[in-house]
């Protein structure tokens, strides 16, 4: 797949690396992550979906939930897709009507 598309989960607090985000707010992170990657599955063509965290592009912590049906997809060298306003908005109603 030689784009990809991926989706990040910011937590509230302002905190630079993962694992310096205080311990309940990590666990809660997670657990929202949880529903949200339920509906990705259903939502897109993959085997998974697949939790990452970079935190080079901004100095927040943060998760990436990227569809994925090979290691090639978590690739963030790879392309990125390149969508309208209105397709964003389309497939994160597409989203939330999954969960």
């Amino acid at each position: 797949m030689a784009s990809s598309l991926c989706h990040s989960l910011v937590p509230k607090i302002e905190v630079d690396k993962i694992f310096d985000v205080p311990d309940e707010y990590l666990a809660e992170l997670l657990v929202f992550a949880k529903p949200v990657a339920k509906a990705i599955e259903k939502c897109f063509s993959c085997n998974r979906v697949n939790i990452v965290t970079v935190g080079l592009e901004v100095p927040h912590a943060h998760v990436h939930l990227i569809p994925t049906n090979s290691s090639r997809d978590m690739h963030f060298d790879n392309d990125k897709l390149k969508l309208s306003k209105e397709e964003f908005a389309k497939i994160q109603q597409q989203i939330i009507d999954a969960l």
